[in-house]
């Protein structure tokens, strides 16, 4: 199976709390099958894409062939109905990414690509054991990101409601909205309880920064991604062509609170630093059903330092891990958020939509990043008044004042000297 541009997300798969619903789009409108007669219909279509590509063939013990049976035995007088039932469906499968949309909420999911979102700014996922709703991390400039939420916070309220026992589905519905208009969010933080007022906004995103940096080893280029949208390839390969022609003496990529994307972004990226090897392989519940590779084409094969912490997840996890496993980088940070998951979305029925679990994925070496997360080669903190003072002084991300860039820049310093060194010895 080729991936391709259409229809695969990654699996922080996280929904994303402005108007869009799921983190990356790629959506394959494929089987719409009209259900104006039937919502029957309706559901026999979910059921059928359930059986043929959830990434777990037991259905989490569920007998699956007789859940069909359970919801076609019952009358529907409605779409609503028919929404609600499919939904109760997929419960049973106990996997939160696995999710139908109706049809305003998936028109609201295609939105993401467009780089201009309304709404708070965060992307959230459900812990599958304790169902907990987690922030993978907010978007910055965003309102929940100016607001003080972090990555890991769990969210335990909002606008006053326990969301203990409630669904990923239920949440996003409170805490979408329109601009202008605020929620609140009350967050559990380690052992402290804290409450975001949050006026929702219009959020611009580009997901490409750049700049020139000073080192000891002359001037380094400086990339931060915030996120793997449609046009984050393209931003990447502008950033580094553009360093290349300023001479540059290696680079450090921010992974930093990336929360993922699109799978097919993540791939192309990699391809832009590594010349050969594997990048990533998924694997369905039939075994692996495709590896993707580098193909000659890197744009610079200089030293490359990657910065990565507990809001790098998914698709950042791709991309690192395919840069650590193949020796052309090293990470600097934390460990990331641990989320190797792949959804194919699609529409179903009159405008409704349904993302489906149908893979994980793996690093080259083989590692399972679900839950598990990439290790760096270099761990480094940071306190929590530290990103408390990164985070109101926006400034400082990517200076000497961010103490894990500093760290990140002294590692690079030395991959730059190592390499000039070699280079003279093979002279």
């Amino acid at each position: 199976m080729i991936i391709s541009r259409s229809g695969l997300v990654i699996g922080a798969t996280a929904v994303m709390l402005t108007a869009v619903a799921v983190a990356g789009a790629g959506i394959h409108l494929s089987s719409q099958a009209s259900f104006r007669e039937s919502p029957k219909e309706l559901i026999d279509e979910v059921w059928q894409i359930i059986e043929k590509n959830y990434v777990d063939g037991t259905f989490n013990q569920v007998d699956w062939k007789e859940v069909r049976n359970e919801y076609l035995d019952r009358d529907y007088t409605s779409d609503e109905q028919a929404y609600e039932a499919i939904r109760e469906m997929l419960e049973k499968l106990d996997d939160p990414y696995t999710r139908f949309m109706d049809p305003e909420e998936f028109k609201n999911m295609q939105i993401d690509t467009s780089g201009e979102l309304t709404g708070v700014g965060i992307q959230l996922t459900q812990d599958e054991d304790t169902e907990k709703l987690i922030v993978i991390s907010p978007i910055e400039d965003s309102p929940a990101f100016e607001a003080g939420v972090q990555a890991q916070d769990i969210i335990t309220e909002i606008d006053g409601r326990s969301t203990k026992g409630m669904d990923i589905n239920e949440a996003v519905q409170l805490i979408r909205g329109p601009v202008g208009t605020q929620v609140t969010l009350k967050v559990l933080r380690g052992n402290r309880e804290m409450e975001f007022p949050i006026t929702r906004a219009k959020i611009e995103i580009h997901p490409v920064r750049h700049s020139k940096k000073d080192s000891p080893m002359g001037e380094v280029g400086y990339i931060r991604l915030n996120t793997f949208s449609a046009n984050a390839a393209e931003e990447m390969q502008e950033a580094i062509e553009e360093l290349e022609t300023q001479n540059v003496s290696g680079y450090i990529l921010d992974l930093r609170s990336n929360p993922g994307g699109l799978l097919y972004a993540s791939i192309e990226i990699a391809r832009m630093w590594l010349e050969q090897g594997d990048i990533v392989s998924t694997v369905n519940r039939q075994g692996e059903m495709d590896r993707q590779r580098a193909n000659n084409r890197a744009l610079t094969d200089k030293p490359m330092v990657v910065l990565v912490d507990g809001g790098s997840a998914s698709a950042s996890e791709i991309l690192s891990g395919a840069l650590q496993d193949n020796d052309r980088a090293v990470l600097v940070g934390t460990k990331t958020f641990g989320k190797g998951l792949v959804q194919s979305v699609r529409g179903v029925g009159q405008g409704s939509g349904l993302a489906v679990t149908i893979a994980k994925y793996f690093t080259p070496s083989g590692r399972d990043i679900n839950h598990e997360g990439i290790v760096p080669d270099v761990t480094i903190e940071l306190t929590e008044d530290q990103r408390d003072t990164l985070r109101e002084n926006r400034d400082q991300i990517g200076t000497a004042d961010d103490p894990q860039y500093a760290k990140a820049l002294e590692v690079l310093t030395q991959e730059i000297a190592k390499a000039r060194n070699d280079t003279a010895i093979s002279q």
